[in-house]
């Protein structure tokens, strides 16, 4: 016997575990090769071997780099993956996920799944039918920890995109689509509570350190990757949502549109707020509910969401054409039209002129005014007058003689000259009427011009804290720029604008826009680098980024519970002082409403905006 292991040893470079998955990776015969490996996992989930959590690492990595290769999934890899997970789940109160660092296997075996099922509908298949499922819902429900919950709903979610998995991912819809409802609303919080608000680093858990960083990062490099993680986790749970949604199941409909959720949806939505560029979030799930009549019924009726889509439609967000979708399809539908009318028709007038919006949609202003005056006829109004009006100048001025084309077009060179030099001398008032008297006399062809006169009406605007005129006219200056949303002085106003109303997203998406068309030109007008204003920079930027981290709400939320707390106890201390007792209490109450004002993050609505050189 011990001739045998002494020769085994050295066949397999002093190896003498039975079965061991690297000595079968290392293994020339590809017939041998793949029967080890077969029975390897079979074994895996019955053994207490120390190397299980080097062969999972193992196997996410090839996972990972080669998603689409077949041998693993055709030799039981995917129950291997939800017997270990299963066992993980189970085994969680004895010693199991306590030895030879087990804890890790788990989040391995799910994001193994996960990668597998990501590409080939015949993986998906493979792994449903080998019962992936049931564990992979056992950690959504959050058995472990949002660690794992984010590699589980990541693979549930390819289960649940493909047409042939759909169907065994739909026996727990009402469980699946509850929980991951939940999940989007919660995550952010979880995480922020069990790590990120956790400062002291020996405190967090060892091995959601290690999978985040791969033990080469600080508590900086934590922080970051939870970020990415939490917005993933959030955004995950939203897609599968999305997969319930496009098959317009009734019981999923019902769940996912209580009001409640739709109004959570509008908090989280894509772009810079999730730190996730590639995820329209909230907002993809709401459209993907537009399409649908009970959808667009329930959309409706939600004063918050209707409100968030008009001023997503009108900002320079990259999923702006997703909330004018939205308000299109809402405004198309005679159910819908009149609930959200009134309120649409202010926005979407001022994208009226919108040539197109990137590669998503030509014409998109055309659209617009059509949709907006299907029945002009029989609901007259000064906001549909105007936009009429637009139509009517416009044919007006194609049949005009070049004449008078060419003298119109001097009298408001003209007229746009004086009032500039009404508003440098501080008559902002009286420029603001020169300014609307240009654009009244302004050819409709003429798009430069009065993009400038739209934006520099805007500025006397700011300077007359009229916000809500500032963004309509920045808008439409936005809509008449080439390409759409790039006048970089309107992004500038805009954002200010913003600012002023506490539309927090809105000025940043503003002012990144402003910074990005600030250096471009800059670049192509000198070779040498131009340092980002202060102004932009540092004021806004930092402020609003601030204001929209993904952490945000829930860190002001930490802290306003913390403090609330301070200001209890130090009430409860006083309570035995009956003389002046009822003064102390105000005074504790005021305390707590000063320290949680102080940290609320509210905008500066009046701070005094810019007027640089150069801003006419």
């Amino acid at each position: 016997m011990d001739s045998m292991r002494k020769k085994e040893k050295d066949q397999h470079g002093g190896c003498t575990t039975q079965f061991c998955f690297f000595c079968a990776m290392k293994e020339p015969d590809s017939f041998k090769r793949r029967a080890t490996l077969a029975t390897c996992f079979k074994q895996m989930p019955l053994r207490d071997d120390q190397e299980n959590v080097l062969v999972l690492s193992s196997l996410w990595h090839v996972a990972m780099t080669h998603p689409d290769d077949h041998e693993f999934p055709n030799l039981g890899i995917f129950e291997c993956m939800a017997r270990l997970i299963h066992k993980g789940i189970k085994d969680q109160n004895s010693r199991w996920l306590q030895k030879h660092q087990n804890i890790y296997i788990p989040y391995y075996a799910a994001h193994v799944i996960g990668s597998y099922t990501m590409n080939r509908v015949h993986f998906a298949t493979m792994a449903a039918e080998s019962g992936v499922i049931p564990p992979l819902i056992e950690l959504l429900r959050g058995k472990m920890s949002w660690v794992e919950q984010r590699v589980a709903v990541r693979a549930l979610g390819h289960l649940a995109s493909y047409e042939k998995t759909f169907k065994l991912v739909a026996d727990y819809e009402e469980e699946m689509v509850r929980l991951a409802m939940e999940v989007a609303s919660t995550c952010v919080n979880v995480v922020y509570d069990s790590f990120v608000g956790v400062k002291d680093k020996r405190k967090r858990p060892k091995y959601h350190c290690d999978l985040l960083t791969r033990g080469v990062g600080g508590l900086e490099m934590e922080n970051s990757k939870a970020e990415e993680w939490a917005s993933q986790l959030q955004c995950w749970s939203l897609y599968i949502l999305n997969c319930f949604a496009c098959k317009q199941r009734p019981l999923a409909m019902k769940l996912i549109c209580k009001q409640e959720f739709l109004i959570e949806l509008c908090r989280m939505w894509g772009g810079l707020l999730l730190a996730n560029h590639a995820s329209p979030a909230g907002i993809g799930l709401i459209r993907i509910l537009c399409y649908s009549k009970y959808g667009r019924r329930k959309v409706a009726e939600s004063k918050e969401v209707i409100e968030c889509l008009c001023n997503l439609s009108r900002s320079s967000d990259d999923w702006q054409y997703m909330g004018i979708d939205c308000l299109l399809l809402l405004l198309k539908d005679k159910d819908t039209r009149y609930k959200v009318l009134d309120i649409s028709a202010l926005f979407l007038i001022d994208l009226v002129e919108l040539k197109s919006l990137g590669d998503h949609r030509s014409n998109l202003g055309e659209t617009i005014a059509k949709v907006l005056l299907l029945d002009y006829k029989q609901r007259e109004n000064e906001t549909f007058d105007e936009l009429w009006s637009l139509i009517e100048r416009s044919k007006k001025e194609r049949v005009m003689l070049p004449e008078i084309w060419e003298e119109r077009r001097m009298l408001v060179d003209l007229i746009k000259q004086e009032a500039n030099h009404l508003f440098c001398k501080g008559e902002v008032e009286e420029a603001v009427v020169k300014y609307s008297e240009a654009l009244a006399l302004c050819p409709i062809s003429l798009r430069k011009e009065r993009m400038m006169l739209y934006s520099n009406r805007a500025q006397c605007e700011l300077l007359l804290k009229d916000p809500d005129s500032a963004i309509r006219d920045t808008t439409r200056a936005l809509c008449l720029s080439r390409p759409a949303n790039s006048h970089v002085k309107s992004l500038w106003r805009r954002s200010q604008a913003y600012d002023m109303k506490g539309l927090t997203r809105e000025s940043l998406m503003d002012s990144v826009m402003f910074i990005n068309g600030y250096c471009i030109k800059s670049e192509k007008s000198s070779s040498r680098r131009v340092n980002i204003p202060y102004y932009a920079a540092s004021r806004m930027i930092s402020k609003q980024m601030d204001a929209t981290w993904i952490f945000a709400t829930a860190a002001r939320s930490a802290m306003a519970t913390g403090q609330v707390k301070m200001v209890q106890e130090s009430s409860e201390s006083n309570k035995g002082n009956n003389e002046g007792g009822n003064q102390k209490k105000q005074e504790n109450h005021e305390e707590m409403m000063k320290i949680l004002m102080e940290n609320t993050g509210l905008s500066t609505i009046f701070e005094e905006p810019y007027y640089g050189k150069g801003g006419k």
